[in-house]
C-alpha cells in the first residue's frame, strides 16, 4: 500500500502544492493527510466537483502552476461542464490534474449504485479526452507515474487523470477534531424524528450513513420501509426528489433527512423549493459540519446560518435544535408548520461501528415506495 505521506511529498516534488475538491472514501486517508498538513488556502474542500474545477482554473491563472483537484468518480457528472467547456484543450488548456477514486471497479465488491460508474469511468475520460494512469502502490512507480505526468502538461496544459483504486492508501487518521461538540448522535436524531412522524408521511433521505440509519431505526422500532426514499449517490439532490413528490402529493407530508454538505453541494435548490411553495414539504438538515461518511473532512458548514439561509430562500420558518431535549421539544411543532420550513439538527460526527447496508435491494424499494404514494 502507498503512504499518503510519500504520494504527498512526490507532488510537492512536482511543484504540486494546490488542492481542491471534494472528499471520497477510496481517498480519504491522502485527504485527510492534506487536511492535516497543508494550510486552508492552499487546500480548498468546494462545495461540488464543478467548482472545484472553477477554483483550480483560478488558482492555475493566477500561479501559472498545477492543481489537483480531487473526487470520487461519481463527481465526475458535476464537474464535466467545466471539464469540457472551460479547461478543455480547444477552450481555455489548462493544465488540471485530476485524483478520482475508483468507486465501483470491475471485479470489485462495492455498492450497487458504484458499479455502472466504476465500469464505465474509463470510457468517460476518454470520451472527453482526457488522458489518465492508474495509481501504483509502488513508491518507485508512483515517482516514475507523476514525474512523466507532469512533464507532458507542463509540456501541453491539458487536464490529466490520476485513477486510485480502492485500498491503494496505507490508513492515515485525521488529527482535526469533531468542530460540533454535540452530543446528540445522528441516530438518535433519527429515531426521534422518526417516532412522530404520522403513518403517511414520507421520508426521502440524502445518500451515505442518513439513510442506513433510517433503516436500521425502522427496524428497530418494527416499522416497514415502504414509506421511504432512501438515496444512493446523487449527492445534494434529496431535497429536490423530495419536492417533486411533495407537488404531487399535496396530501402527503414529505419530510426531507439531509446532510449539511449534500445541501451545500447544491445550494441553489432551496430556492426553487420556496418558489413553488410546497405546504407539505419538511427539510431537515442534519449537520455535523463533515463529510462524515468519506473521512470526517470538514465542511463549511461552521460558518453557516442554515436558518437564515432558508428563510432568505423563501422558506415559511427555520429554526434549529441543539440538543436531544431541543430536538424533543420542538419536532412535534415543527413537523405541524405549514412548508417549505427547515429545521436544522445539530450533531455529532460518527456512526456505529456495526452499522449494516439495507437488506432490500434498491428496486425493490423503489418498487415498494411508489405502491406506497399510490395508495
Amino acid at each position: 500500500m502507498l503512504e499518503p505521506r510519500e504520494f504527498f511529498s512526490c507532488l510537492k516534488e512536482n511543484d504540486i502544492d494546490f488542492f481542491t475538491g471534494v472528499p471520497d472514501s477510496l481517498l480519504k486517508y491522502f485527504c485527510a493527510y492534506v487536511t492535516d498538513n497543508v494550510s486552508d488556502e492552499n487546500n480548498i474542500i468546494a462545495a461540488n466537483e464543478g467548482n472545484a474545477i472553477g477554483i483550480a482554473t483560478g488558482y492555475h491563472l493566477a500561479t501559472g502552476k498545477i492543481p489537483l483537484v480531487y473526487m470520487q468518480n461519481s463527481g465526475i457528472g458535476n464537474a464535466v461542464n467545466p471539464l469540457l467547456s472551460l479547461v478543455d484543450k480547444e477552450v481555455y488548456n489548462i493544465p488540471v490534474l485530476l485524483m478520482i477514486g475508483w468507486r465501483g471497479e470491475p471485479d470489485k465488491k462495492d455498492a450497487c449504485q458504484h458499479m455502472k460508474q466504476g465500469r464505465i469511468t474509463p470510457d468517460l475520460l476518454d470520451t472527453m479526452e482526457i488522458p489518465y494512469i492508474v495509481l501504483s502502490e509502488d513508491i518507485s512507480e508512483v515517482k516514475t507515474q507523476l514525474k512523466q505526468t507532469v512533464e507532458e502538461m507542463e509540456g501541453d496544459n491539458i487536464p490529466r487523470a490520476i485513477i486510485v483504486r480502492k485500498n491503494t492508501f496505507s490508513e492515515y487518521k485525521l488529527k482535526q477534531k469533531d468542530s460540533t461538540s454535540c452530543e446528540l448522535t445522528r441516530e438518535e436524531a433519527i429515531e426521534v424524528i422518526i417516532k412522530n412522524l404520522g403513518k403517511d408521511d414520507i421520508v426521502v433521505s440524502s445518500t451515505g450513513k442518513i439513510s442506513r440509519e433510517v433503516f436500521e431505526v425502522r427496524n428497530k422500532l418494527g416499522q416497514g420501509h415502504e414509506n421511504d426514499f432512501l438515496m444512493v449517490g446523487s449527492m445534494g439532490h434529496a431535497s429536490q426528489i423530495a419536492f417533486g413528490i411533495a407537488l404531487k402529493k399535496p396530501n402527503r407530508r414529505v419530510v426531507c433527512l439531509d446532510g449539511d454538505g449534500a445541501v451545500i453541494m447544491h445550494m441553489g435548490g432551496l430556492s426553487t423549493i420556496a418558489l413553488k411553495k410546497p405546504h407539505n414539504f419538511r427539510h431537515i438538515i442534519l449537520n455535523n459540519c463533515a463529510h462524515d461518511s468519506v473521512g470526517g473532512q470538514p465542511t463549511a458548514a461552521p460558518i453557516l446560518d442554515f436558518k437564515k439561509i432558508a428563510e432568505g430562500s423563501g422558506y415559511t420558518t427555520a429554526s434549529c435544535a441543539v440538543d436531544l431535549q431541543n430536538l424533543k421539544d420542538s419536532i412535534s411543532k415543527f413537523l405541524g408548520t405549514d412548508g417549505p420550513c427547515m429545521l436544522e439538527v445539530m450533531v455529532r460526527m460518527g456512526s456505529r461501528k456495526d452499522l449494516t447496508r439495507p437488506d432490500i435491494g434498491p428496486i425493490e424499494r423503489k418498487e415498494m415506495f411508489m405502491d406506497s404514494l399510490g395508495r
